[in-house]
């Protein structure tokens, strides 16, 4: 993830020949995570220290050490930068630095690569072999309708959509906050330089988003990875570069690791296409917190206020610190919780039917299990990208309280009834029944069969009715 949020900075130009490009940074810094073109170079268009640069300089700095080729593009991307009068993140900025972060590879030095046919067929087998397995774990059907085997370029491609849903209405806050700080009286005779701000904004959001998907990319295994469905509806997705990366110090067969995260899709998948109202809770949900989110307008004042345009980096180092206030009012609180028990129960369920599924058939199921969960509580790069993004953390708190009580339910009710619980939100636990998932279980059985009970007894009297007539 960059350690410059909200930057300007544009990776290198994605290189044809699938090699490393040989437009780099000479000092080898460059932007995001790291590099020494970070702050002092927060616009991304040159590189300190080279011919004509200086820190007292900061046209010099920007475009002294270009060719006129690469200053044409530099200016071609800052107009870009300032023409753009779409919604509140330029996703076409995010989509090109996405593609062209996952070009560079992975800090481990990864490259991506085109998935051969080999490859395919053994992510389709696996797919079709995991949903033959969850047959006897789960009441619901199979929801893929289909397996796919994507590149890291492909599965940026196929989020995006899902990322715009998710990102957007944070977004749009920061961008209106931004022609807000300035002061009442000079709105009205501030039109264009607001819009500017806005065209701005937009570019800041899509360089970060871009960037941060692009990160993403290098370590998701599939499409459902942080408990929501990015990928196409009934698509069910996994990345053999990532899987296979994943699983090189686990001391598990290849087959193995591939298999049992194929159940872990192919079981989101399920979830997904047959609650039917599922996604949209889970969107909203995340909406729903956004909504709340307050933005740090005195930060924003102090930036626009002291802005030297001698040292823009100055800007850069304000909005590393980040742009949102911690809320504490109870609707917020609320919507958190909210938030993090849905995304807890979607998680436990998966982790508790896969492991049915999986533990009299895979020798190493415990440990990839055990293996996923910490992956997954202990917040990756997922995580890291909302918390930037969105000042908003997607983690699992509660998978292990989760995982507990769906196993209690089918203990006690059979995978049927475990699975009726997602007919309606409503009748989903809450996070209150999370700390006692037995009372719950017992509870809830009490009331199905109260409820069973006065509707066998309405039937009989209709049958009775029925017969008299």
């Amino acid at each position: 993830m960059s350690d410059t949020p909200f930057g300007f900075g544009l990776p290198p130009e994605e290189p044809e020949n699938g090699d490393e490009g040989k437009k780099k940074d000479p000092a080898g810094g460059g932007q995001g995570s790291g590099g020494q073109g970070g702050p002092a170079n927060p616009f991304g268009f040159g590189f300190p220290g080279g011919p004509g640069g200086g820190a007292d300089n900061p046209f010099a700095a920007m475009f002294g050490s270009l060719n006129p080729t690469d200053l044409g593009a530099a200016f071609q991307q800052l107009g870009q930068m300032l023409s753009y009068e779409g919604g509140p993140v330029n996703w076409d900025m995010a989509k090109q630095i996405a593609r062209q972060t996952v070009s560079q590879g992975t800090q481990e030095g990864t490259k991506d690569s085109s998935v051969g046919p080999g490859e395919r067929a053994a992510v389709e087998e696996a797919v079709r072999l995991a949903d033959l397995w969850l047959d006897g774990a789960t009441s619901l059907p199979s929801g893929a309708g289909s397996a796919v085997a994507w590149s890291r370029a492909e599965w940026v491609e196929a989020t995006l959509p899902a990322w715009q849903q998710l990102v957007d209405p944070v977004a749009e806050r920061v961008g209106v906050a931004m022609g807000d700080v300035l002061p009442e009286e000079m709105q009205a005779m501030a039109g264009p330089l607001i819009g500017m701000m806005r065209s701005m904004g937009g570019a800041m959001f899509g360089q970060q988003i871009g960037q941060a998907i692009g990160v993403l990319a290098g370590e998701v295994v599939g499409s459902t990875d942080i408990g929501l469905p990015l990928g196409p509806a009934g698509k069910a997705a996994l990345l053999p570069l990532n899987i296979e990366a994943f699983g090189r110090d686990l001391g598990v067969p290849k087959d193995e690791i591939r298999l049992y995260l194929a159940l872990r899709e192919a079981a989101h998948q399920r979830l997904f296409a047959h609650v039917p109202w599922l996604r949209s809770h889970l969107f909203g949900a995340v909406e729903g917190y956004a909504r709340g989110i307050k933005v740090d307008t005195s930060k924003l004042e102090d930036v626009v206020g002291q802005f030297d345009p001698a040292h823009p980096e100055q800007v850069q180092e304000a909005l590393q610190q980040g742009m949102f206030q911690p809320e504490e009012t109870p609707e917020q609180k609320a919507a958190l919780a909210r938030l993090e028990t849905a995304l807890a129960l979607v998680e436990g369920w998966v982790d508790a039917v896969v492991h049915d599924a999986a533990k009299n058939r895979l020798t190493s199921a415990g440990a990839l299990r055990e293996t996923l969960r910490r992956r997954r509580a202990s917040g990756g790069p997922a995580e890291q990208t909302f918390a930037t993004l969105i000042g908003l953390q997607l983690r699992p708190r509660r998978l292990r309280d989760a995982s507990r009580l769906w196993a209690s339910l089918t203990d006690a009710r059979g995978m049927d009834g475990r699975d009726g619980l997602w007919a309606h939100p409503d009748m989903l636990p809450t996070a209150t029944d999370l700390d006692d998932p037995d009372g719950f279980v017992h509870r809830e059985q009490l009331d199905f069969s109260e409820l069973d009970k006065m509707l066998g007894e309405a039937a009989e009297g209709r049958d009775g009715d029925d017969t008299d007539k």
